[in-house]
């Protein structure tokens, strides 16, 4: 890459991109205004600035804001300066392992890291383990928080109900005793279905509360007995209510293999969730009826149609019509 040593075409440069910064001439990284706006574009472009620049309060205010990792980059001593580091755990929480430990006992500054740093707690001075005020609003902010709390805490039961409100996956650190507790593991099914895994075996093997919980998402038939996995009836009554889940796959992944060339089965299955398509048998893949149904559902399954019935002018017409609106 060529070194850039015009400044007008530096600073038009790093306002589009601010990592430009790491190809300018060394004086431009020492020009302020340069700089400035390459952090401004991109926090971590801190880490190309002269050192002096570095250990710009104003530069690494902005730059943190930006991207709050970018405290890496600059001097020490912002590691110690409550606005900078109030900034940077504010963009990312994750930054809270590396400040000055008299700020990992700043209130403001943990609960503002809690958002997203699970492990806020963990870096948190140990007095807060243990402060039930504290630990509470902190779950209502992120509940998985809860792993680090002491734990007297994860038997108080109003601070597990609201850290499997804000997170259902928290009831993995709950005391045992909520994990056999209906409500709670209700509360935590309805955030996150995937969470019936950590719940009490008794949960697992109940058809009824089974068939509950995937109405909230098909995730929680991961976490059920293995004996419904290969039960038809069972299967064929959870694809036709799985909850869909973003990020989350399909349920006819979950269950046992041979469902996936039953064609009662898939047809529930895309019919509810075209995306089901992906985990039928090829000849199912090639059954015009199933994938009608399915790119009905989920105009995006055509992909996992056979090429044959990709090409079918009803079927696209159905897709072109989904993406239009979607």
């Amino acid at each position: 890459m060529t070194t850039i040593t015009n400044r007008e075409e530096a600073l038009e440069k790093v306002k589009e991109v601010g990592s430009w910064l790491e190809d300018v001439d060394d004086k431009l990284k020492a020009d302020r205004e340069i700089v400035l706006e390459a952090v401004k574009n991109d926090g971590s472009a801190l880490e190309f600035a002269s050192k002096a620049l570095r250990n710009d309060r104003e530069i690494v205010l902005e730059a943190v804001r930006n991207h709050g990792l970018a405290l890496e980059y600059a001097d020490d001593s912002f590691k110690a300066d409550r606005e900078v580091v109030l900034e940077a755990v504010r963009e990312y929480g994750g930054v809270l392992e590396d400040v000055d430990d008299k700020l990992k006992a700043d209130r403001e500054i943990l609960l503002a890291a809690a958002r997203d740093n699970n492990y806020m707690l963990d870096e948190a001075d140990d007095s807060f383990k243990s402060d039930r005020k504290f630990v509470l609003e902190a779950v209502k902010i992120n509940g998985r928080v809860i792993e680090y709390a002491d734990d007297s805490l994860k038997a108080d039961r109003e601070i597990v109900l609201e850290a499997v409100r804000n997170s259902g996956l928290a009831l993995e650190y709950a005391d045992d005793s909520f994990k056999a507790d209906r409500e709670v593991v209700i509360e935590a099914i309805k955030e996150s279905a995937s969470s019936l895994e950590y719940a009490d075996d008794i949960f697992k093997s109940d058809r009824e509360f089974v068939l509950e919980a995937i109405k909230y998402g098909g995730s929680a038939l991961e976490g059920i007995d293995e004996s419904f996995k290969s039960d038809r009836n069972f299967v064929l009554e959870a694809v036709k209510i799985a909850g869909y889940e973003e990020y989350w796959s399909n349920a006819l992944e979950i269950v046992d293999k041979k469902f996936r060339s039953d064609r009662e089965l898939v047809l529930e299955a895309v019919k509810n969730d075209g995306s089901a398509l992906e985990f039928a048998s090829d000849a199912l893949k090639n059954d015009r009826e199933v994938v009608l149904e399915a790119v009905k559902s989920l105009g995006s399954s055509y992909e996992y149609a056979s090429e044959e019935l990709q090409d079918d002018p009803e079927i696209s017409k159905i897709v072109d019509a989904w993406y239009k609106n979607n």
